[in-house]
């Protein structure tokens, strides 16, 4: 296989074949101008991803592979992972199909760790019917935290608005536990190089999320934003990052003070997803920041309620392929400049 430099390989996780990923990555690339701009590799079997497509009426061309090396430019490649039939119910939580989600995910994470291909995209899974003896994860995000080189961190990106979170998935009941000024430190630093080397932005501006309603209220309403969130914010500010905060975050969304930032930061899940979501839904995508390969995911779930009704919309699934293609791009930039500024500034090779 020969790369022309501008055909970004793009590596596809099926996800939940029982959900909607399927069919929302054939509507995805069923474009053929999709194919102009990369050449995906879905990681499955080729024989299952032909019956998805012909069960959706779907168009698009599928060509086999056994090995990475078979990559065809500018086709919809599916990599054989497995061999045997794999039986498929619309909908149903099925620990089965569970199994073979993690293979292609797995299969898929190998192939980004051996340069096989240049960025990853991941179908939607279930929490519940991945768990297994060799797969003890929450989801995607800390599986790849362990695989590959960095800090991992949830960091949810629109055109309008990008969320970071300081805890992603930690019951609320133990939020208190897990924040301190090192894990606040890390994700904000993690964050700042991200909007720097990922999203071409100099000088970031960053608003952080207070932890309980109204920021404590001066620590009526908990201490945690007095005594952990303030001082760590002032000594991350005083390294030079332009981090401001902590916000009260009932009414931050609400009153649009989120444009006035590159990037918020939340305190846990839902206080960041929320506002997220319904300022974006349909359209935004889950990055994994601070890791050294690009990875991205639609904003949404397995749609179990809507699968096989070929009603689903593709769009964040699209724009995860787009927000991958440009994070890659953007990352080689940058290490071009910062890696030999004088040379690149003077224009000597």
């Amino acid at each position: 296989m020969v790369k022309h430099s501008e055909n970004i390989i793009v590596g596809v996780s099926i996800g939940d074949m029982n959900g909607i990923g399927p069919e929302v990555i054939l509507k995805t690339f069923e474009d053929t101008r999709m194919l102009e701009i990369c050449t995906p590799v879905i990681f499955a079997n080729a024989k299952i991803v032909s019956f998805l497509k012909k069960s959706y009426n779907l168009n698009a061309f599928i060509q086999g592979i056994d090995k990475l090396d078979q990559i065809v430019l500018g086709k919809i490649n599916v990599l054989n992972v497995w061999r045997e039939g794999v039986n498929l119910e619309n909908g149903k939580l099925d620990e089965e199909i569970g199994k073979y989600a993690i293979k292609s995910f797995q299969a898929a994470t190998t192939a980004l760790k051996n340069n096989q291909i240049d960025v990853l995209v991941t179908a939607p899974i279930n929490k519940y019917n991945i768990q297994a003896e060799d797969y003890k994860f929450a989801g995607h995000t800390d599986y790849l935290n362990e695989q590959l080189e960095g800090d991992a961190l949830m960091f949810m990106i629109h055109e309008d608005i990008k969320v970071g979170l300081i805890t992603d998935h930690v019951p609320i009941a133990e939020l208190s536990k897990h924040i301190n000024s090192k894990l606040i430190e890390k994700k904000i630093t993690t964050i700042n190089r991200s909007l720097v080397a990922d999203f071409k932005i100099n000088k970031p501006k960053i608003a952080v999320l207070g932890l309980n309603p109204h920021s404590g209220d001066n620590g009526v309403i908990g201490k945690e934003d007095d005594e952990i969130v303030k001082p760590s914010l002032e000594k991350i500010f005083k390294s030079g990052i332009q981090v401001f905060g902590p916000f009260s975050a009932d009414s931050f969304f609400g009153s649009n003070q989120y444009k006035n930032y590159d990037a918020v930061v939340a305190m846990y899940h839902d206080q960041g997803l929320i506002p997220f979501k319904t300022l974006s839904f349909g359209e935004g995508v889950n990055f994994t920041a601070g890791l050294n390969k690009v990875r991205t995911s639609p904003d949404h779930g397995t749609g179990f309620d809507i699968a096989g009704k070929n009603i689903a919309n593709e769009g964040s699934f699209r724009e995860a392929v787009y927000s991958a293609i440009d994070i890659y791009k953007n990352r080689i930039e940058y290490n071009e400049l910062t890696n030999n500024p004088l040379k690149k500034a003077s224009g000597k090779v």
